[in-house]
């Protein structure tokens, strides 16, 4: 199949990479994958096990007025511990590695078929300035929604000059995820980033 370049050519790519059915249970599966491998999943609170102090009983059973206690770290006291205290968890969920690329494959061929994938020969600017992405996108005719840019390798111009734009996020084709996809309103990825996640994806 043949993807239209912006201001050129036809580009030739593979169907079975851009031209899948829209799988909407496996795309959900690898974004609540994504997302909840990103969990720190670090709380951790004390137990009565393991708050200092309490060894010995803070007064004698009767007499005092006061109400019974045989120890300070009872989840009722100040500086004691919690009853049912949290622990250091993993949220992160097992996805295949094939059914993780079935879903990419999806996401991206849903943006083809919905004109949500804008494909560029090369997209670059002068300086690292917020003023100069934006207007290289909106010579595009992207100047609205949430945009994403993807390009086969690094460019600090690029990263500098987008991350001030609170609807505008940069990716190489090396670390793209699901998220970022699908959250945005259109892709503009580079023609060398494309034919990355074609081999990626075939």
């Amino acid at each position: 199949m043949d993807i239209q370049v912006k201001n050129g050519s036809a580009l030739n790519v593979s169907d079975q990479v851009f031209g899948r059915e829209y799988n909407e249970a496996l795309v959900h599966q690898a974004v609540v994958a994504y997302l909840a491998g990103g969990r720190a999943g670090s709380k951790k609170q004390l137990s009565r096990a393991e708050v200092s102090g309490g060894n010995t009983k803070p007064w004698r059973q009767k007499g005092t007025g006061r109400a019974r206690a045989g120890t300070t770290r009872g989840p009722i006291w100040r500086t004691g511990g919690v009853t049912f205290a949290a622990r250091p968890r993993d949220f992160s969920q097992k996805m295949n590695r094939k059914a993780y690329r079935a879903a990419m494959r999806s996401i991206f061929s849903e943006l083809l078929r919905q004109d949500r994938l804008v494909v560029v020969e090369s997209l670059t600017v002068d300086a690292p300035k917020t003023k100069q992405v934006v207007k290289a996108l909106n010579d595009l005719g992207l100047d609205k929604g949430k945009r994403l840019i993807v390009t086969e390798a690094m460019d600090e111009a690029l990263l500098l000059g987008s991350r001030n734009v609170v609807e505008l996020g940069y990716r190489t084709a090396g670390t793209l995820e699901p998220v970022s996809l699908v959250d945005a309103d259109h892709v503009v990825i580079t023609q060398g980033a494309l034919k990355m996640v074609e081999e990626w994806l075939s």
